[in-house]
Parts: C-alpha cells; structure tokens; sequence
C-alpha cells in the first residue's frame, strides 16, 4: 500500500499551495523551489548536511524567484549558498539542472551529471538550430499538420532562459558512490524520462532520491525525441524493475510529496502504460494506418486536446511514438515509413 509520508507537502498540493522547508531526515531536507508557468508548481531540491558545508541534490530552474527561494530555503536548514560544496543533478531538464550553474558561480561548487544527460547539453541549451529542424522533421513524420509544425517544433525555446549553461565537473556512472562524506548514497541510472536520469539510493537509511522517476501521484513523461531515440519506455519500465528491487522504507520524489510502498506505485505506474498500450493498440484496430498525431489526439488525456499547450502536445506526440515502439517491438503493431509514418495492427 502507498502511504503518504510528507503530511504537509500533501495538504499543501491539495491546497494549491507551496509547501514549507521540511527536515526529512537527520542531517536532510527539503526544499520545494516554485516552477513559472506550469502545474507542478515547485521542485524538491535535497539538501543534505555535511561536516564542511552543505550538498544538494537537483537545483531548480534559473529565475530570480527561483534563486530567491532556494537561498531562504538554505538559510532555513541553517546554511547559506557559500556552505555548497556540490550540486548532485538528476537529470538535464530545466527544473532541476537550471540553477546549478549559477551555484557554482557563487559559491565554487561541483556539479554532477550523469554521462549521457551531459553529452547532451549544447544541443539541447546553446545550439538549439540543429534540434529544432530535427525536431520538426520528426513531427513531419508522425503527422503533425503543417500548420502546427512551426509552435510545436520551437515550443521549448523559451527554456534558454531559465538555465544557466554549465558542463558537470563530474560523471555519474550507474553504481557510483556519490561524494558526500558522512552519506552512503549511489547512483542508480534509472532511463527514460532522460537517458541519464539516476536516482540516489541509501542502503543504509533505506530511502530512495526519486527525481522525477518515480512520483506519488503522475507518471513522468517518456517521449521518444530526436534526443532520446531507440525505446525510452522500454528503457523506463527495465529502470522500474532495478528500483523495485530496492529496499525503500520512503522515497523522496522531486515532485509532489514523500510516500512509502514503492512495490505498489511501480506496479500501478507499470500497469497505467500497459492500459495505455492496450489503448493505442485498440485505436490501430479501428483505424489501421494511422499517424502517430492522430493517435496521440484520438487518446484520453488529463484535459481536453484544446486546452493543452503547444509545448505538452509535443511531449504527448513523443509520448505517443515511445509506447508504439515497445508495440513494435513485441510484434503487436508494425511501421510503414514516409511522411507521415502509418501504423498498423498486428493480428
């Protein structure tokens, strides 16, 4: 069963609030720094305490607000931004990698990535030109109209902004002992919502360092994209398998709130993409030869199609095309390429 742990982070969700800097664990906390524009609201960056200053895991993104928060949540947990020795990032999306090249700029910290979310960051927040035309190139292929290509393929542009361009000072590799002394954490690479996401996992005190892998209440985005091709869901639900076999008493998510049972959340995330396979695969069996856009807009999703901006359709079209992968790849549905790709039932 899943049970709630953060009490207050969950009425505060409820509430639509923000909720407080929380110490978790002797010698941790949270801290939840707010997102612009988005319905997550904030993200829970870790702060844990060190005998010659403070480490923290994930950062926030790189607005004036954001920066604002994360420093009076330090100051709260009894530091201040010259006390960070590391920045631990889970992941290269801008709510958690944002802000930690302005942390090492104040305060000298390293920064740690994992290796395949590294070898990504020009590409993804300098020399955007490239990823744009590939970007729109894919959505050529799954069938977006022409009429859309132009806001669904620069709908992430806006994200220069809001991250602070910095290459890690280290590699995190699958299994590496993160350097924080006192702490017994590693490195779990757990693949999906990006190629090198990773959690952090402590045997010792039995808690798991979630990112964005596994959250109370939604499931993360898996999208096949022109940065993470081959089977991001596939990769995703062998990551799911790694974790479950951890011994977890609570996880402490990047989103949401804290929670035990994580056996019973993975199974109940596992089972949501097996009913969303079944689901695309029932669509192909109405309409063989569909696109992967007409898909994507024939699908329920959390509001109506309308109402979702441009930059979430995009994620739900890649959505989309990562279960079609794993279709493939279990002989239940088979490609026809062009522009657009049609798919088709395998009976």
């Amino acid at each position: 069963m899943t049970v709630v742990t953060g009490v207050a982070q969950k009425q505060a969700w409820d509430s639509n609030a923000v909720p407080p800097v929380e110490r978790v664990r002797p010698g941790v906390w949270s801290i939840p720094v707010p997102i612009p524009d988005n319905p997550l609201r904030y993200v829970l960056v870790y702060l844990f305490e060190l005998d010659d200053g403070i480490a923290l895991v994930d950062a926030g993104w790189n607005t004036e607000a954001a920066w604002s928060t994360l420093n009076e949540g330090i100051a709260m947990a009894g530091g201040s931004m010259s006390d960070v020795r590391a920045v631990v990032v889970t992941h290269i999306h801008p709510d958690h990698y944002g802000l930690a090249g302005r942390i090492r700029e104040a305060c000298g910290a390293w920064i740690g990535l994992h290796p395949l979310d590294a070898a990504l960051l020009k590409g993804r927040y300098l020399d955007m030109d490239e990823l744009v035309e590939r970007m729109s190139h894919l959505l050529r292929v799954s069938g977006v109209p022409e009429e859309k290509l132009p806001d669904l393929s620069r709908a992430s542009m806006e994200i220069r902004a809001v991250v602070s361009m910095a290459e890690p000072d280290v590699l995190i590799e699958d299994g590496a002992k993160i350097e924080f002394p006192g702490w017994d954490l590693e490195a779990i690479w757990t693949p999906g919502h990006s190629p090198g996401h990773i959690c952090l996992y402590s045997d010792r005190q039995e808690f798991l360092l979630s990112g964005d892998h596994v959250l109370p209440r939604i499931t993360p985005n898996i999208s096949f994209h022109t940065q993470q091709a081959g089977d991001p869901l596939g990769n995703y639900l062998e990551s799911l398998t790694r974790v479950d076999a951890l011994k977890v008493e609570e996880v402490f998510p990047a989103h949401e709130y804290r929670f035990s049972g994580h056996h019973e959340r993975i199974a109940e995330i596992v089972r949501h993409h097996e009913s969303r396979l079944d689901a695309i695969y029932e669509i192909l069996t109405d309409r063989p030869g569909a696109s992967v856009w007409e898909i994507t807009t024939s699908l329920r999703w959390s509001r109506p199609w309308d109402e979702i901006p441009s930059f979430m359709q995009r994620a739900a079209n890649g959505e989309t095309l990562a279960h079609l992968v794993v279709l493939e790849a279990r002989h239940r549905v088979e490609r026809k390429d062009g522009i657009p790709a049609l798919f088709f039932p395998v009976s």
